[in-house]
């Protein structure tokens, strides 16, 4: 059994704070942490995702459309849909986002 945290486990390959939990199949685990104040453009990926956030709230933005999630929320966005994040707020955003590739 291997116990993986934000210590040993390995960083995204992209200018975020993020890091990859755990990868198994069709599934990757990524632990990302926006600071108030800081966003990820609206971009496209290859497959869909789940996003739970894991501590305080943020603006999630698809194909433009704006929706808030705050603590304990879930939504999939889906491969073809462009989305992006956003941190308005004064704590830390954090989220676990769980990749379906």
């Amino acid at each position: 059994m291997k116990i993986q945290n934000l210590k040993n486990s390995p960083k995204v390959p992209f200018d975020l704070n993020a890091y990859i939990l755990h990868t198994e199949g069709q599934v990757e685990l990524v632990h990302l942490l926006l600071k108030p104040g800081e966003k990820l453009d609206e971009h496209k990926n290859p497959f869909d995702v789940i996003f739970y956030v894991i501590e305080g709230s943020g603006i999630l933005s698809v194909e433009g459309e704006k929706y808030e999630l705050k603590l304990n929320d879930t939504t999939k966005v889906t491969s073809e849909k462009m989305r992006g994040w956003s941190n308005h707020g004064n704590s830390d955003l954090r989220l676990l986002v769980i990749k379906l590739l």
